[in-house]
């Protein structure tokens, strides 16, 4: 069986010309290999070929025969590592606690264990009748997000 760090080490050796990040790579009991990279200006074609030869030129298919897909990971994709957060900052995302908890913003603020998020609501005004838009924000620790997704608006 092909073994999924070597698999990760290829990866990142074929990513560091262009500074893509490896997202996730997984590896089967029948060797097909899953690889997800990304840019920061986001990944091109080209680039994820690169990837593939590269991989593909370091493993022996005589020794363990393999699938290998890669690729880049799509808007309904979950953001799953902390590159994934800064590439997107200022985007609209929902993201999902791990208490349960759900929010929609946009994330204004990412530092190593926090993001924030801001959005405008309406609420009743003070004073009288009516409402008023009034600027919401909310920090979540990284550690306690189950999901991140960006929200597609159309």
């Amino acid at each position: 069986m092909i073994d999924s760090n070597h698999v990760r080490n290829l990866c990142e050796e074929a990513l560091a010309p262009f500074n893509g990040f490896l997202i996730d790579v997984k590896v089967d009991e029948h060797n097909n290999i899953d690889v997800l990279a990304d840019t920061d200006q986001g990944i091109t074609i080209e680039e994820l070929k690169r990837i593939s030869r590269h991989v593909e030129g370091q493993l022996d298919r005589d020794e363990n025969d393999f699938k290998l897909t890669v690729g880049s990971p799509g808007l309904s994709k979950p953001l799953s590592v902390f590159r994934q957060y800064v590439k997107n900052q200022g985007r609209e995302v929902k993201v999902k606690t791990k208490s349960g908890e759900k929010h929609v913003g946009e994330m204004t603020v990412i530092d190593d264990s926090t993001i924030e998020l801001k959005w405008k609501t309406r609420e009743p005004k003070p004073v009288g009748k009516g409402k008023v838009t009034v600027e919401k924000s909310i920090r979540i620790a990284l550690e306690d997000i189950a999901e991140t997704k960006i929200k597609i608006s159309i």
